[in-house]
């Protein structure tokens, strides 16, 4: 079976070929047999129902130095509608522009497959999404009233407090026991927008890492941990996090299988989540990363697996 695919994405000639998540899937399509263009979320467009990119062809190449891991052709106006699958790759934040782009790739799925289903990428906002799944979170809590934020911190003492449609690491502080900083730093979230923030119980096992467990179509596929460099809270590898191996232990798999078969129904196919100790703090339906360190540490390649699920469903369709 030959498709023919989209990767709507932050700009490929930029990203870095040995660990960007959306490369290897690119990759694995190529050597599949499938038919690749990419486009900037920027160029997405609707008219009378109409949904239109301007997409460029693309080539990828393994091995190659970054900026030479990618050849793509002119831009060309084409209609996203014959395309079969769209991958929904650009990065975070989650923010108007982004849920922009999930209604106007609604108009065309399923019969364009979204991968990750645009409806339910724009209702389930990672550190909300996690909420819905009773006994699984640290202590959390998401408001914008600075008097619940205080009581929260002084019941639960050391805490995270981090922005509620941030990604990749940015804006994460930790405020210990008593620290008089919160109130300024509520002060600097407000200058910045009006959206609430998210205080969650510090939990000293993050320095231990911060587990990233892929599920495809539901079912966990493989985990790296994450470890933050000396001194810092934040595991995220985009702010110096050290990959590692890693095995799911019985507590990831209770939490997997709590989460799969909802994943599964709401057409969330590539899905990352985040654990520390046994918490779950995230799930990541947006743009989630990790599968090259897993396939390097692993040799587990769970774009394979994500690439079967899609093939599938067109075979269905």
């Amino acid at each position: 079976m030959s498709l023919k695919v989209a990767i709507q994405m932050d700009p490929i000639h930029a990203v870095n070929p040995e660990t960007d998540t959306s490369f290897l899937m690119a990759l694995t399509a190529q050597e599949r047999g499938h038919e690749l263009w990419w486009y900037a979320p920027v160029s997405l467009a609707t008219e009378d129902r109409r949904v239109t990119a301007r997409a460029h062809r693309l080539a990828v190449h393994e091995g190659k130095a970054r900026g030479e891991h990618a050849t793509s052709g002119p831009a060309e106006l084409v209609d996203l509608s014959t395309f079969d699958v769209i991958l929904l790759r650009q990065d975070p934040p989650f923010d108007m522009a982004y849920i922009t782009t999930t209604h106007i790739l609604e108009q065309i799925h399923p019969k364009t497959l979204v991968v990750n289903d645009p409806v339910e990428v724009r209702n389930a906002p990672e550190k909300m999404f996690v909420t819905q799944f009773e006994g699984l979170q640290p202590p959390t809590l998401i408001t914008s009233d600075a008097d619940a934020l205080h009581d929260f911190h002084e019941r639960h003492g050391d805490m995270v407090l981090k922005p509620l449609y941030g990604g990749g690491g940015s804006g994460v502080v930790k405020l210990k026991a008593g620290d008089p900083n919160l109130d300024a730093l509520l002060e600097l979230h407000t200058a910045i927008g009006r959206d609430p923030v998210i205080a969650q119980k510090f939990i000293p096992a993050v320095s231990k890492g911060d587990k990233r467990v892929i599920l495809v179509d539901g079912e966990p596929a493989g985990a790296i941990n994450r470890i933050p460099a000396e001194g810092q809270v934040r595991s995220n590898l985009a702010r110096g996090g050290r990959a590692d191996a890693v095995d799911l232990t019985p507590r990831d798999l209770e939490i997997c299988a709590q989460i799969g078969p909802e994943l599964k129904k709401r057409g969330l196919i590539f899905v990352g989540i985040d654990v520390i100790g046994d918490y779950l703090t995230e799930i990541n339906v947006t743009s989630p990363t990790g599968a090259q360190q897993l396939k390097r540490f692993t040799g587990l390649d769970v774009t394979q697996k994500m690439w079967d699920v899609i093939e599938a469903k067109r075979a269905q369709a």
